[in-house]
């Protein structure tokens, strides 16, 4: 395992709100806090960009994948309409975690509160060569459901 350096800023007035961290030693993912003005409301199917206040510079070669926090799909079923979301090397936007409420309840998200978690992972960039047929396989053209109900 190696560390790589992700240079990170923050959006005047977000002082308060906590730095992405990893909780455990061995954690993949460093969790990702809400910088929202004031408590704000998600309604069962309602989706929203959460701010987090945070800007990156990740790396060339990198990406940051967003990703939800399996307690809170578990527990109140709020997850990432675009799980896992990306955010690509040349991007300086704000991050924004795209939430939504696939629970039964509404959701309050409060300044502060972890929502999602970000992984900073390498990229592999494919070559794409058109030929007139793939090679064959065992599974052939079996799709959906094909290997079986279990």
């Amino acid at each position: 395992m190696s560390d790589i350096v992700v240079q990170i800023s923050r959006a005047p007035g977000t002082e308060d709100v906590p730095l992405p961290r990893y909780q455990t030693e061995h954690a993949s993912g460093m969790d990702v806090c809400a910088a929202v003005a004031e408590t704000t409301s998600l309604e069962p199917g309602q989706r929203a960009a959460v701010p987090t206040g945070l800007f990156l510079a990740i790396p060339i070669g990198y990406e940051a994948q967003i990703r939800p926090r399996s307690g809170l799909a578990l527990k109140h079923g709020i997850t990432l309409a675009n799980a896992p979301g990306t955010i690509d090397a040349d991007y300086r936007g704000e991050l924004r975690v795209i939430l939504i409420n696939l629970g039964q309840e509404t959701f309050e998200i409060t300044r502060g509160m972890r929502i999602a978690q970000v992984i900073i992972a390498p990229v592999t960039r494919a070559k794409l060569e058109v030929v007139e047929s793939l090679p064959e396989t065992t599974r052939g053209e079996g799709g959906f459901g094909h290997t079986g109900t279990h």
